[in-house]
Formats: C-alpha cells, sequence, structure tokens
C-alpha cells in the first residue's frame, strides 16, 4: 500500500495573501520594514520562526513575532486562501488506488486541522502532522520521522509531495520518495537545486508518475 505525505501551503492550497499578510502585520506590530506582499513568497513553506529570523535578524524576539503573526492569522488569516484547480480530483484518485493520505505540514497542527476542514480537504485525509506551538516538529524531517513512527508505514512505499526544499530534503533524510509540485512558489529551480526525485507540472500528472514509480503495487491490484 502507497502512503502519501502532502504539504499544505503552496501544494493544496495558494495561502500567499493569508501568510504574507499576517507577516506584515507582525512586522508593522514591531516597528520593523514591512516588505511587499510579492517580496515575501520565500515564507511560504520554510517554519515560521525561520522565516522571522531572516527577516528581524540577530538577537529578535522570535517567539513575540510568532505570537504577533499568529494574532492575526489564527482569526483571518488562515481562511485567506483558494484551494488549486485539481487537487479534489487528485485526491480522489490517490483514494482509488487504495492509498493512505496524510497532510504533512509545517504549520502548527491546529491550524492546519482548520484550515482543511474549512477546505473540505479533510474528507480525503487519514490523518493530518503538523508542528507544536513551540515549533516542535516544524522542520520536515522530524516531521515525517514522526509521522513515520505513528503511522508504520514502509519508507520505501512512500511518497513526499511538496513545493519547497524544506519537502525534498524532509523526504531525503528519511528515505521517502520526494514529488515536487511546480504550480507552488518553491519553482523548478528550487526544487531541481534539492534534487527532487520526480516533478510534476499539475495535480493531474500524480497518479500516472505514481504508476511508474510503485510499479509492484499495480502488480499486486
Amino acid at each position: 500500500m502507497i502512503t502519501a505525505f502532502i504539504d499544505l501551503d503552496g501544494t493544496l492550497i495558494d495561502s500567499k495573501i493569508g501568510i504574507t499578510s499576517s507577516i506584515q502585520y507582525a512586522l508593522k506590530k514591531l516597528g520593523a520594514d514591512v516588505p511587499h506582499e510579492d517580496d515575501l513568497e520565500w515564507c511560504l513553506g520554510p517554519p515560521i520562526r525561520e522565516n522571522f529570523s531572516v527577516l528581524l535578524g540577530e538577537g529578535a524576539d522570535l517567539e513575540e513575532a510568532v505570537d504577533l503573526y499568529r494574532e492575526r492569522f489564527s482569526e483571518i488569516g488562515k481562511f485567506e486562501a483558494d484551494v488549486y484547480d485539481g487537487i479534489g480530483e487528485m485526491l480522489m484518485d490517490l483514494q482509488e488506488m487504495g492509498a493512505r493520505i496524510y497532510l504533512a505540514t509545517s504549520k502548527m497542527q491546529e491550524h492546519a486541522q482548520d484550515i482543511v476542514e474549512h477546505f473540505g480537504i479533510h474528507a480525503y485525509l487519514d490523518g493530518l502532522f503538523g508542528s507544536e506551538p513551540d515549533g516542535e516538529r516544524s522542520d520536515k524531517t522530524s516531521l515525517l520521522q514522526f509521522a513515520l513512527e505513528e503511522t508504520g508505514a514502509d519508507p520505501a512505499k512512500c511518497f513526499m509531495l511538496g513545493d519547497r526544499r524544506h519537502d525534498v530534503f524532509g523526504a531525503k533524510n528519511n528515505d521517502i520518495l520526494s514529488i515536487g509540485a511546480l504550480w507552488g512558489y518553491g519553482g523548478p529551480e528550487e526544487l531541481r537545486e534539492a534534487e527532487a526525485d520526480l516533478l510534476i507540472g499539475a495535480p493531474e500528472e500524480l497518479t500516472e508518475v505514481l504508476a511508474d514509480a510503485f510499479p509492484e503495487e499495480d502488480e499486486e491490484e
């Protein structure tokens, strides 16, 4: 049985407005420079503390920044998003293949749960793995390690679908097939530099790629 671990931001949903607006809110409250939303696209995917460490520099109070970010995001920002075209069909195709489907996101688990329920994505999921409020498991390596332990999944029969290098590195560090989603914010250059195993240009391409990557699954059927 194939086990799918799928990223949220930039892979299932376009969450640019919610994330960048909440970052701008926090920066403004802190009296820091506030970049344009387009200059904050690199913040979609990495852990939020990592983003603020870059934006605010050495010596910044990252916990204050995160608290201010969540002040807006938890009320408004988490719902300022759109599900990418073709995602519902992709998830249904995975279900028809008999795959187990898990969300694997650096986002705080509580927020991720609210988001997938709001957009109806939860109906396709067998489970959800996110980070703790203190940042524990916000990096994809530890998150996927935890997910493998919890699910008992065989890494050789798993894949991680995501749009950023963090997804690729997390998969590689856990011996999981990494598939780069080119419709997200990482882009082909970032994903190729991270040495993603496979790249797909649209959600509907996933099942075809999986048939080649896991031929033994088709034989078992």
